[in-house]
């Protein structure tokens, strides 16, 4: 009885078993409808168009049902509720973006040139000859694409693609309301601080009296009316309205003529807000009448109005006009004169207070 014998690598002494498949090659080509018959290649160049071309159109439908269909808006299907504007704002934006991907689909299957292709495998890195060569094959794909015969393709691509931004630009509405000035006005650069609001410790709640504070303290303060306030309501105004208010000696410090009537006796109160990122300021130095913002260590002088003599800020920091009652407790002559915390590209920073401002 005689047995095969199975060639053996004498190297790695491995069997070396034979390839178990013919390499098959490359099929015969055969060409597709659109290549032989320039009817249905005009026809598919028109199909595409008109996917296209519908994108734009649905785009502005979705714009048309945000704007003039009622969120509250709603119809009933088999027993299930449907909200209208939803509904149609997401069969609108997706019926936009499949036609995109549908006539890509298209493009490729029916007007790209059609090329079977083998290619060896070859190492990861590439000599500069085969970077040429694959630009080489980049341009001829975009004149394979058949853009340079159907010029209109990339116009309408581009039209449909350049339209879906309208529906996300669209979108960010619900991200809050549009900054503009009037609302900027009402929110972010006003707090709740009015004439007659008493300043609170933010600990303990309890009224701030003149003639309690010493000369030196520092007490992180709010507005009484902000604890009438809950849930996000709280957080938001309180984010916004902390101040801190400190006691000097009256010759100490530099008081500007339009600031007169700003302080008490040399108790003056200003946002613990930083002008630079936002940072809760109350790192205080007595001796130098110094406040430091522990983030990013902008001081503040608020022996001169609370200017910037180091660190990132630009801006002074605001300073929120108070004096007191009848009982002798310090309330607020106003809200703040200007907007407190960090800049903003649309923020008038010509009412901040500058070193040597009267």
């Amino acid at each position: 009885m005689s047995h095969d014998v199975v060639p053996t690598d004498t190297t790695h002494r491995l069997p070396v078993v034979p390839n178990p498949v013919d390499d098959p090659g490359v099929e015969p080509h055969v060409p597709r409808y659109t290549d032989t018959s320039v009817a249905a290649g005009n026809r598919a160049y028109r199909r595409i168009l008109a996917m296209l071309g519908a994108v734009p159109v649905l785009a502005i439908a979705f714009v048309v049902v945000y704007f003039a269909v009622p969120r509250t808006a709603s119809f009933n299907v088999i027993g299930t509720n449907f909200n209208a504007q939803v509904l149609f704002l997401g069969l609108t934006l997706g019926l936009a973006v499949l036609l995109i991907g549908v006539s890509m689909v298209s493009w490729a299957r029916s007007i790209m040139t059609e090329v079977d292709l083998v290619e060896e495998r070859h190492p990861a890195g590439s000599s500069d000859e085969v970077r040429a060569e694959v630009l080489d094959k980049l341009n001829d794909g975009i004149e394979e694409s058949g853009v340079g015969r159907r010029k209109l393709l990339l116009g309408a691509l581009g039209g449909g693609m350049a339209m879906l931004v309208v529906p996300a630009v669209v979108l960010l509405a619900d991200m809050g309301p549009y900054p503009l000035a009037d609302m900027r006005r009402r929110t972010i650069e006003k707090t709740i601080w009015a004439e007659g609001v008493r300043l609170v410790n933010d600990v303990n709640e309890k009224p701030l009296k003149a003639s309690d504070l010493e000369i030196g303290q520092l007490v992180n303060g709010q507005p009484a009316n902000l604890f009438d306030l809950h849930g996000a309501d709280f957080q938001n105004a309180k984010a916004k309205a902390a101040i801190i208010v400190v006691r000097m000696d009256p010759a100490s410090i530099k008081i500007p003529a339009s600031r007169q009537d700003w302080q008490v006796d040399g108790i003056l109160a200003y946002s613990k807000i930083c002008t630079h990122v936002g940072c809760p300021i109350s790192l205080w130095e007595q001796q130098t009448h110094h406040l430091l913002c522990p983030c990013h260590q902008s001081t503040f002088d608020l022996a001169d109005s609370g200017v910037v003599v180091f660190g990132p800020a630009a801006r002074s920091l605001p300073q929120l006009p108070i004096t007191v009652d009848a009982e002798g407790y310090l309330v607020a002559r106003s809200d703040f004169t200007v907007p407190v915390g960090p800049s903003y590209f649309e923020r008038d920073s010509s009412a901040d207070y500058k070193e040597g401002d009267q």
